[in-house]
């Protein structure tokens, strides 16, 4: 009777452990648990072209998801395909450099290189061999390494997250600029805007997590920041105003090293990965189900 009461007690104990880490799981907290409305353990993988092994950012025109345009970490161009090609086609809008991240909004196409300069042209000028007129602008971000940048095409916001600025301590919190789209495709400054980490830091369980977001967009259809840390290998997500909702582990089986994301217009998730040396870039593609 004793050994049957153990084995009865014993049960209840493991049962407890059980349902406990999943509720947890469930909270996004630990695992490999994903948002709602998407499964971020079953991608649909899209393999890149030699020319795009260090992909970094992505983006959309309108949101239309029949061509994705990027850049890669070395040479100033902007790369287009349709997802699937085995080759990609290119403009070239300035000189090699460190380029992190691209937006396109109200016909102007933004690129962000990893010391915080911008530079803008019209997206009309996308398809030539060489694009003219593009616009440099220095000065705009504080001191510091970026690459995560999105756009509200309706407000003609920019938002870019610093992934390591030298007023910022990266265990408290991540500072943001916000700036304006001008007409000329010039952009002024409009405000600012902070992630907390101790939120995050409070919802893994996990002590000084060292936050150092790679990119960064918006869910159109629940107004909720998705932002990416790639060596931290999470997804954080967090209201329209900044308030960390939940953190999401990434399995780094799949996820070699993310560094681009982005939203089409039917609300399906994409997130780019760098290539190395044994595997490709991609961009994997997570469906939205209602």
């Amino acid at each position: 009777m004793i050994k049957d009461m153990r084995n009865t007690l014993l049960g209840v104990i493991v049962a407890g452990i059980l349902l406990s880490i999943s509720c947890a799981n469930k909270t996004g907290t630990h695992g490999y648990d994903s948002p709602t409305g998407y499964n971020l353990n079953k991608p649909v993988k899209y393999y890149m072209p030699d020319g795009l092994l260090e992909i970094s950012g992505i983006a959309f025109n309108n949101g239309k998801s029949d061509s994705v345009y990027a850049e890669q970490d070395e040479d100033g161009n902007i790369y287009y395909l349709k997802l699937g090609d085995k080759q990609v086609s290119y403009s070239k809008f300035g000189k090699k450099g460190d380029y992190e991240d691209i937006a396109i909004c109200h016909k102007q196409v933004i690129m962000l290189r990893s010391d915080g300069v911008l530079f803008t042209f019209p997206f009309s000028q996308v398809r030539n061999k060489e694009i003219p007129g593009v616009q440099k602008l220095e000065g705009l971000l504080p001191d510091g390494e970026y690459e995560g940048m999105h756009t509200d095409d309706k407000s003609g916001l920019v938002y870019v997250l610093c992934k390591h600025c030298a007023d910022d301590n990266t265990t408290k919190s991540s500072s943001g600029t916000i700036l304006a789209l001008q007409a000329d495709g010039t952009l002024k400054q409009s405000g600012s805007f902070s992630v907390d980490v101790k939120t995050i830091e409070k919802i893994t369980g996990k002590k000084k997590v060292n936050f150092h977001p790679s990119a960064l967009t918006q869910n159109s259809k629940t107004g909720e920041w998705y932002i990416l840390s790639s060596v931290n290998k999470m997804l954080v997500v967090a209201d329209s105003n900044w308030s960390v909702k939940a953190v999401y582990s990434l399995d780094p089986a799949i996820f070699n090293q993310p560094e681009g994301m982005a939203f089409d217009n039917q609300y399906n998730l994409y997130i780019s990965n760098e290539g190395s040396k044994t595997s490709a870039g991609n961009i994997f593609k997570f469906n939205y189900t209602k």
